[in-house]
């Protein structure tokens, strides 16, 4: 028997809410109907404030948890009426929230967006809060999407890989082993920036001129700075064995002013330098099975539009097949939002979400808490 369920997404890059209608039959999904629905701006400005530490920081979160629960029952309302659905025809929201912090390393991850309101406004029990159990057990609460990458896109006796360019970049690593669906020899890691800092110099420099760089066009016309690139990437965080995460409170511009200090650089050639930090810190960390291992690269997330970024990737991988997500059957915008709906659907079923080859945690556990309608 088929089931209904939306996975609700806002990144890093706070480019907008993904809203993924998907229907599950078994382990079969399919995408049904999908959406970005955008952040008003006044309140993806008071995000992006909160991503940073400030004054009077515990009101105006309990202020924005409203405003984003607020929004993404929006969002639902919206994808709804795409769908011609009613609330009665979704089995589960599963919500991921906006991440403002992101610190494994003291113990913590923070994903704002009142669940319980969102299940309120939409008539519709939530599942949220993901990563804080898988933490408890040790784990880094992310990346969680490899688990969705092994159940919906690896394909026995291939060996593929799944690169999200989020604000984040991540990679997942299916093997192509039969495992029963443990997700054994699975393994994935946060690589570093992907379009956070690109879009942060880019909104720095164009004040009216969007949130980011479509594109990469800007970039496109800068040149690379070597020694800029070389100090950036001396980073630890990049030689850092895995399990590991990272988030944009490690990778800022407060980080890239210093790596800058001293130095004039026109704008748009560290533009263009930061898109090589991206690419370089993936094409470094490509797990390389065998000397002579390769496979296919799908690509996912909002820089799968950034055609400079991906010819750059593409000339640093030749070995590897670079594609996007859309030819295993979600187009690149929707894969993470799926993944929030699939793993709904696995808390309502009582089955780990988690793979704790991945995130370091001390088993598989079932992920998320309830918020009934």
């Amino acid at each position: 028997m088929s089931e209904r369920y939306i996975g609700l997404m806002s990144g890093t890059s706070l480019d907008g809410i993904d809203a993924v209608l998907v229907t599950m039959d078994g382990e079969a999904l399919r995408v049904e109907a999908a959406l970005c629905h955008p952040w008003p701006a006044e309140t993806a400005r008071e995000l992006h404030a909160l991503c940073t530490p400030g004054d009077n920081e515990i009101d105006r979160m309990g202020v924005a948890d409203n405003l984003v629960a607020r929004e993404f029952a929006a969002a639902t309302q919206a994808l709804l009426a795409k769908a011609g659905l009613k609330p009665a025809d979704i089995s589960a929201i599963g919500s991921h929230g906006q991440t403002i912090r992101h610190r494994p390393q003291l113990g913590f991850t923070l994903q704002i967006g009142n669940a319980a309101l969102l299940a309120a406004l939409t008539g519709i029990d939530v599942i949220a809060d993901f990563r804080t159990l898988d933490m408890a057990l040790g784990g880094q609460g992310a990346p969680l999407v490899p688990a969705f990458h092994q159940a919906i896109f690896a394909k026995p006796g291939a060996l593929r890989v799944v690169l999200n360019l989020g604000g984040i970049a991540n990679i997942s690593v299916l093997p192509g082993h039969a495992d029963g669906g443990s997700g054994s020899g699975v393994y994935g890691f946060d690589t570093g920036p992907a379009n956070t800092l690109l879009d942060g110099w880019y909104r720095r420099h164009h004040p009216m001129g969007g949130d980011y760089d479509a594109g990469g066009r800007w970039a496109a016309g800068g040149r690379l700075v070597p020694d800029l690139l070389d100090r950036m990437l001396a980073h630890p965080y990049f030689a850092a064995p895995h399990p590991k995460s990272t988030g944009r409170e490690m990778f800022t511009l407060a980080w890239l002013d210093g790596e800058l200090a001293g130095r004039a650089y026109a704008p748009m050639d560290v533009q263009r330098t930061l898109q090589a930090l991206t690419c370089h810190s993936i094409a470094r960390q490509l797990p390389v099975l065998e000397p002579d291992a390769t496979g296919a690269l799908f690509i996912c997330g909002g820089g799968a539009h950034n055609a400079p970024l991906l010819a750059e990737l593409a000339a640093l991988l030749p070995r590897w097949r670079l594609a996007s997500t859309a030819e295993l059957g979600i187009a690149p915008d929707w894969v993470e939002g799926a993944a929030f709906a699939w793993l709904a659907m696995r808390f309502i079923q009582r089955k780990p979400g988690n793979l704790p080859a991945v995130t370091g945690a001390s088993r598989p556990a079932v992920l998320g808490a309830l918020y009934p309608a």
